[in-house]
């Protein structure tokens, strides 16, 4: 069974069983197994099957999901900044921070 989800203003497809990264949740203070539930569920189906679309949701669906890990530092970005025709050059780095979680159960 997979539903599609509206988590912290994006949209995602999850699969129960799946664990997935989401923006970072209660700061980082999460506690490990601590429970998530996403109520915003756009789509919910079967694999292969029919599948519930909502408009702008599906009623009565849910998922729910337990923090796996409350913190995890996510791929390095590096931004470069120059300017033409100068010596100037500056380069900077950024990790994004995640909570994993893992999704339980999807009703609907």
């Amino acid at each position: 069974m997979y539903a599609i989800i509206e988590e912290f203003g994006g949209q995602r497809k999850v699969i129960q069983g799946e664990e997935i990264l989401v923006d970072l949740t209660e700061q980082g203070n999460a506690k490990v197994g601590s429970a998530l539930t996403f109520d915003k569920v756009l789509v919910v189906g079967k694999e292969g099957g029919d599948a519930k679309i909502g408009q702008p949701y599906v009623s009565g669906a849910s998922v729910k999901a337990e923090v796996v890990e409350p913190i995890v530092a996510g791929e390095k970005i590096y931004v470069h900044h120059f300017r033409e025709k100068k010596t100037w050059r500056k380069k900077t780095g950024h990790r994004q921070k995640y909570t994993k979680i893992k999704i339980t159960s999807i009703t609907g």
